[in-house]
């Protein structure tokens, strides 16, 4: 793509970003005058906002435990300066160089599944999620409100790519994986499984531990103000055609796309389990809390208490059985991505190559932009639990690949090297963050090489000038770090956005210009989903439940909307980077 030159520029620029950036309180802006002084600053900077949260974004309203969602007013620009300083007049010198987006965390669900752990939400709330059963449409909409948006909203360059960085299907599950490709791609999809006419979940269960929409029942959700909505799961259940992203697209694997319910190891054991016609909707409290105890700490304990718990009987549900249910190996996982029934609008593969995925290969390399190369890690750990690492041969991989990309490097003892092949940026996607990735334990596959954390990644990226940014999710939360160091230009920054199954449900548009000062700016901004913000609890369309989905994640008594959702410099930034060579 060739490089777009920007010239729509603000006399006074640099004091409205200095203005903005002083504006805040505690990490929120001083009063809403400050902020309407900073939306409009940020306004007059870009070429667009519409479609965006620099237009609008979902706001709670209302007195009671249960929160409607209405527009709100955008969220400003914030100018990060952490790692480099912002030069007057650099919106008229601008030239953007990449604009692309990032999907994370859809955790595409199959509610009726036998191998969910409903019942361990007091003690761990991502397993149950009032909002679960609409992931599927969630995740459409999403892509529809990719699909209406014309470029990036500070360079105006159309989106090269979309990339999804991980936990894509919530429990490894064939129906689930065909679902994300069904979504990515385009098609016709029905989000049920087992008997399609019908639901077989704890959503009609008649259990006051989770929302029953469809019943009177006075359940904890309806305590808390929750809804009766008549239809909810048969029309969450029922086909849809999603129309698919107009952009070419990858995928980067995530602990939910690796292992059962995101920290198991899968070892075969409860494969008949998947696809069986046995579902526990629950369990004694004290056996509940050691199962989400050893979950955290001890795989294999965990699996044995639930072989435990299954035999020694509790609310078993007979469900239909479903082979499509069936779990997913990681290879599996990227060979699925070269079925050419999921090519969409490419690659073929979505990053994965038929020869990579015949030597379990899952990290790859793909073009961003012209001189702009993208790196796709896998950071999951088959060993189990929820966080990560990298093995010894995917670290020297990783380095030789910066090597022959960087026109110079620094040693581990901190001397420039002058080499490499090509000189191109690099923006880094991995599911997981540098501070996520100290699950040091053995490859169960690979037992005697040794594994990385987060801190030998990022001291990595740092000998390389070229590396722009690391994206990443799993936190399910906004979160943008500065990664500093005393030569300037061997800082990046560490991008990670909030998940698509909690509020507030964001994905991010990220642009690189050079700004021809011998600085680089790095865009971000967050978007949400194409469904409107008024929800009717009367509307089972697929609009209306596409905005359900949002309010009932908002309102999740196991979320933290507050937390998830960051602070201003964690939402819509210019981040500013010292150029490589200066």
């Amino acid at each position: 793509m060739p490089a777009y030159s920007r010239r729509h520029f603000l006399t006074g620029t640099a004091a409205a970003a200095s203005a903005a950036a002083l504006a805040f309180a505690d990490g929120r802006f001083a009063s809403a005058a400050a902020l309407d002084r900073a939306v409009a600053r940020t306004a007059a900077r870009a070429v667009r906002i519409e479609g965006t949260t620099l237009e609008q974004a979902a706001t709670p309203t209302g007195s009671g435990d249960y929160k409607r969602l209405r527009s709100g007013p955008g969220w400003p620009l914030v100018v990060r300066t952490d790692l480099a300083q912002a030069g007057a007049a650099r919106d008229g010198r601008r030239t953007g160089l990449a604009s692309f987006v990032q999907f994370t965390d859809l955790h595409l669900n199959d509610t009726e599944s036998p191998v969910r752990f409903e019942y361990l939400a007091p003690f761990n709330g991502a397993a149950y999620r009032p909002q679960e059963a609409l992931t599927v449409r969630g995740a459409s909409a999403l892509v529809e409100r990719i699909n209406s948006l014309s470029g990036g909203p500070f360079t105006g360059l159309p989106f090269s790519m979309v990339m999804a960085t991980g936990d894509n299907t919530d429990n490894h599950e064939l129906v689930e994986l065909d679902w994300y490709l069904q979504v990515m791609s385009g098609g016709r999809i029905t989000p049920n499984s087992g008997d399609t006419t019908r639901y077989e979940g704890v959503q009609n269960s008649g259990s006051a531990e989770f929302w029953n929409p469809e019943s009177s029942f006075r359940d904890s959700f309806k305590t808390k103000g929750f809804p009766e909505v008549p239809g909810f799961l048969g029309a969450a259940g029922r086909p849809f055609t999603a129309p698919g992203l107009r952009t070419p697209w990858y995928t980067t694997i995530g602990n939910h796309d690796d292992s059962i319910e995101g920290t198991l190891p899968d070892l075969g054991l409860l494969h008949s389990l998947y696809t069986g016609d046995r579902k526990l909707e629950g369990c004694d409290d004290a056996e509940a809390a050691k199962l989400a105890d050893a979950l955290r700490n001890d795989p294999a304990q965990a699996i044995l208490r639930l072989a435990k718990l299954l035999k020694s009987g509790g609310p078993v549900r007979h469900i239909t059985p479903d082979a499509r249910r069936a779990p997913f190996s990681p290879t599996e996982f990227a060979k699925a991505h070269l079925n050419p029934a999921h090519t969409g609008p490419g690659p073929v593969g979505h990053g994965f190559s038929a020869a990579d995925v015949a030597k379990g290969r899952l990290y790859y390399t793909f073009p961003i932009a012209e001189g702009v190369l993208g790196i796709s890690l896998d950071t999951t750990n088959p060993a189990g639990f929820a966080d990560g690492s990298i093995g010894t041969a995917q670290l020297t991989w990783l380095e030789s690949v910066l090597r022959a990309h960087s026109g110079h490097w620094y040693d581990s003892d901190g001397r420039a090297v002058r080499g490499g092949q090509t000189d191109q940026l690099i923006v880094v996607f991995s599911h997981h963050t540098s501070a996520s990735m100290g699950n040091l334990l053995p490859d169960p596959h690979h037992l005697f090489e040794k594994r990385h954390d987060g801190k030998a990644v990022v001291d990595l990226l740092q000998r390389y000038p070229n590396v722009a940014a690391w994206v990443n999710g799993h936190t399910h939360q906004n979160r943008i770090l500065p990664h500093g160091h005393a030569t300037p230009e061997r800082a990046f920054w560490e991008i990670n956005t909030a998940s698509h199954i909690d509020f507030p449900q964001h994905a991010r548009l990220i642009e690189i210009a050079d700004n021809g000062d011998g600085t680089l700016s790095l865009f971000t901004t967050l978007v949400e989903s194409a469904a409107h913000y008024e929800t009717d609890f009367g509307d089972t369309s697929d609009a209306g439940l596409a905005a359900l989905y949002r309010e009932l994640s908002y309102n999740d008594p196991h979320g933290t909307p507050a937390v998830r959702l960051g602070a201003p410099a964690d939402h819509n930034t210019e981040l500013l980077l010292t150029k490589p060579g200066h």
